[in-house]
């Protein structure tokens, strides 16, 4: 079943014009540039804007504190992430604020050449997996008392159980493999028994996947997306183990993590198992994200 929703409000070129003209100062003549829309996603319209930035705008009222929590958080985090492991992040070159032409907050970001990591072959990203690894011991460091919250992401298994049980029970009726359903609830099962984080809120990711990972050459250059950016249990976001990477693969990211706790990553297993469903059953409009989904519940039935 598709999930995307439609857009509250479509940003036209006419509209992010203006946009630019009243508030991208930083950059001379952005109302001028070239000027061409390459995405849109569940919460935002990316523009390319001439050959080396991005314009981000929300198409939704829910999409604009996603784009709040980039613009306050990632010129800190963004350079320590790059610092650790080489990988460029979205930090906002221009923030923009609400007006009477948009309601919403919306960035322009420096344009990543590349392709998301979603298009390439599982076989193909054993590389990235030591960058990605130092990239998340980088991020994943204690964060403020006001740090976003989202009670999705980064909370404790149990508080998410029956959403996810809903979704597994979707995979089990529509799989044409009941086993991969099996393995996966056998997974998430596994990880509701776990130990659950018992130290401080770090900062994670919250949408750490394929999709939101670039490369380009054959390798890893970018994470993105730092909009569902919260704290809490770092295993939400080392479920990209299973997520992007094989077997070998997987061994080289979680040594270059660093993690030890092993009921650190038998949640990880858990939120793979989690996401993985999500993704199968809720991608019929993006068949490249249900693939995605598939593959990673196939790594976790093979153990």
């Amino acid at each position: 079943m598709p999930d995307a929703p439609a857009a509250e409000i479509v940003a036209d070129e006419a509209l992010v014009r203006r946009l630019l003209a009243d508030q991208a100062h930083a950059i001379a003549g952005a109302d001028r540039m070239p000027l061409r829309l390459v995405a849109e996603g569940w919460d935002n319209h990316v523009w390319r804007l001439g050959e080396q930035w991005a314009v981000r705008v929300p198409r939704r009222a829910v999409a604009a504190p996603l784009i709040e929590n980039e613009q306050r958080w990632l010129p800190m985090l963004g350079p320590r992430i790059t610092a650790a492991s080489g990988l460029s992040t979205p930090v906002p070159v221009v923030r923009g604020t609400r007006s009477t032409a948009f309601p919403w907050p919306w960035s322009v970001v420096a344009w990543r050449p590349g392709r998301p990591a979603v298009d390439v072959e599982v076989e193909e990203r054993g590389a990235w997996a030591e960058p990605l690894g130092r990239a998340l011991r980088a991020l994943h460091s204690p964060a403020p008392r006001l740090h976003p919250s989202n009670p999705f992401r980064g909370v404790p298994l149990r508080a998410r159980d029956d959403a996810i049980r809903a979704r597994l029970g979707q995979l089990a009726v529509r799989d044409t493999d009941p086993g991969l359903a099996r393995a996966a609830t056998a997974a998430w099962n596994t990880a509701l028994g776990a130990p659950p984080w018992a130290g401080p809120p770090v900062w994670i990711h919250g949408d750490l996947h394929p999709g939101n990972l670039i490369a380009r050459n054959g390798r890893l250059t970018a994470i993105i997306d730092f909009g569902d950016l919260t704290a809490g249990d770092p295993a939400y976001d080392l479920a990209v183990a299973w997520l992007a990477f094989d077997d070998a693969g997987r061994r080289t990211f979680i040594e270059a993590t660093e993690v030890t706790d092993a009921a650190t990553w038998t949640r990880a297993r858990g939120w793979a198992a989690a996401m993985g469903a999500i993704l199968a059953v809720g991608s019929d409009d993006r068949p490249d994200y249900r693939r995605l989904g598939e593959g990673a519940l196939r790594r976790l039935a093979a153990g």
